[in-house]
């Protein structure tokens, strides 16, 4: 039996997060990997250690680290909930950690409204211990991550690069993505 590996794409406050649980408590023997819950962890006990620029190694160690294990020790399937908006870094997760013979790739896109996110991010109560270097909150996120959208590395998934493609567009989506999840793990035994 393959495991599957459910991987979300998407801007700050576009619903990864509340996805992954909800997929997670509806998807038995399944986990989520959120590279939030690290930063903050890293962030809370291990500041002077962090980086201030540049890529966040530490932290993507720490990832690495959590889902190797898992690969290892446990017969999981993996909710990734992370942006994951780089192609480059989809390849990474999709090629080298998450290969088409060991698994069941699915990336879940979150195509909301860069109004919807504003809308969000302004009135959010997130924690914004998950920050390093010259971002301090989410509007400063939102806003980076939108400028970052003219990069020729940031590009929406393709239905060519996993197994399974699924889009919300909004929060009324994502029972169906979450029932059509299911069924391809029930299918996959």
């Amino acid at each position: 039996m393959k495991r599957l590996v459910i991987i979300t794409v998407g801007k700050t406050h576009s619903g990864k997060t509340t996805f992954a649980h909800a997929l997670e408590e509806q998807l038995s023997n399944s986990f989520v990997v959120d590279q939030d819950n690290h930063a903050e962890f890293l962030n809370t006990y291990y500041k002077k250690l962090q980086r201030d620029e540049g890529p966040n190694i530490l932290k993507h160690s720490l990832s690495k680290l959590m889902v190797d294990y898992a690969k290892e020790h446990t017969d999981f399937h993996f909710i990734i909930c992370n942006s994951n908006r780089s192609l480059k870094g989809r390849k990474y997760l999709l090629e080298d950690l998450f290969p088409a013979e060991d698994f069941v790739r699915i990336l879940v896109h979150f195509d909301i409204s860069y109004d919807v996110l504003h809308s969000r991010v302004k009135h959010s109560q997130r924690s914004t211990n998950i920050f390093r270097g010259p971002i301090k909150n989410f509007d400063e996120l939102l806003v980076r991550q939108h400028e970052e959208s003219l990069k020729e590395d940031i590009v929406d998934p393709t239905e060519k690069e996993a197994d399974h493609l699924f889009v919300i567009k909004d929060d009324n989506d994502m029972d169906l993505v979450i029932k059509s999840i299911i069924h391809i793990a029930q299918t996959s035994l």
